[in-house]
């Protein structure tokens, strides 16, 4: 068997919570094109001239309220889930981040450096769900720091698993002793937003989605790249998984940014209207993010909370991101071997 060895990718985060740092990752993050795609010089305009300037210190200061004495959340989970997933599979482990460190040319730089006779190395994604601002992105990049290097070894890129049933049973596992402990009026699917002009960019066919009625319902082989169809399958796997009733759970979507249309409903939207509806005690699960960061601990813990209650909720809780649970890393390592 050839030597193989395992790299995460994961999205980034500021080095440190200063607005000199926070307004590099800002910059190193939105001036990707497949995060906001508008040509070059608008985008360098928008981002440079307009969004960063007035965000980078907003964004130090929350960043300053998830902030440990390790680092990053993010970047400290990551390791966390490396150390494990390495112990797991019995093979050496990198990390590297879209943005900021470290980055991927340093990590297969030291691949190449510690296993001179490394084979393969498999790229795992931390993004279950395909679209081109997350999981696209995090994997093309990769590719291209590969193809300039030369390494002597293969690139194998483990697919989005936003169905596969090992993912499903951390999810549901995670979520299970929050219903069984409490339960709850409602439990919200809170998913990363993104524009509906990249679900349609994302359709090969160009055809299908979000023209066809139910599109996401309708069987397409477009679906292996449309994101939303992607998380309303993991919401309805998770859903039966927990014996979830039709009207106990709903999908929102958080994180958004600019004033094009989104994908809808949006989270802050939910959230300020549910005590309205008679949903006062809810539970929030966010299953596009695998590790616990800004969106998660700050967003959706914090802001979120205080919509819900000051709407006239009773009872708020968030659900902890998969992270390192163990049954997470035994679904990572058979995602790397092939195993279903």
């Amino acid at each position: 068997m050839s030597k193989r060895i395992i790299l995460l990718t994961n999205l980034g985060s500021p080095d440190s919570t200063s607005v000199k740092d926070v307004r590099r990752y800002l910059n190193e993050f939105l001036m990707d094109e497949r995060v906001i795609d508008v040509p070059y010089l608008g985008r360098l305009l928008l981002v440079r001239g307009i969004i960063t300037p007035f965000r980078a210190p907003k964004s130090a200061a929350k960043y300053r309220t998830i902030w440990t004495g390790e680092g990053s959340p993010l970047i400290v989970i990551t390791h966390q889930l490396a150390r494990k997933v390495a112990e797991a599979a019995q093979l050496p482990t990198y990390v590297c981040m879209r943005y900021g460190n470290p980055s991927p040319l340093s990590a297969l730089k030291k691949i190449a450096s510690e296993h001179a006779d490394a084979e393969e190395v498999v790229l795992f994604p931390l993004y279950p769900h395909f679209a081109m601002s997350s999981y696209e992105t995090a994997v093309e990049y990769v590719k291209e720091v590969f193809q300039k290097g030369q390494y002597p070894f293969k690139l194998k890129v483990v697919a989005p698993y936003y169905d596969n049933p090992g993912y499903i049973e951390a999810l549901a596992a995670s979520i299970q002793p929050f219903i069984e402990e409490k339960g709850y009026d409602h439990v919200l699917f809170s998913y990363h937003g993104v524009p509906e002009r990249h679900i349609l960019k994302s359709d090969p066919s160009g055809q299908h989605c979000l023209k066809v009625e139910n599109c996401c319902q309708v069987k397409s082989p477009v679906h292996a790249t449309c994101y939303r169809h992607q998380v309303l399958e993991t919401t309805r796997l998770v859903a039966d998984k927990l014996g979830l009733t039709r009207h106990s759970f709903s999908v929102s979507f958080q994180s958004r940014l600019g004033t094009d249309k989104w994908l809808s409903p949006a989270t802050s939207d939910e959230l300020a209207q549910f005590p309205a509806r008679g949903i006062k005690r809810l539970l929030v699960v966010s299953p596009a993010f695998v590790s616990d960061c800004l969106e998660t601990l700050e967003e959706i813990h914090e802001e979120g909370r205080e919509t819900f209650m000051e709407a006239g909720g009773a009872e708020f809780t968030t659900v902890p991101c998969l992270n390192s649970n163990d049954d997470w890393v035994e679904a990572v390592v058979k995602l790397i071997n092939g195993d279903s």
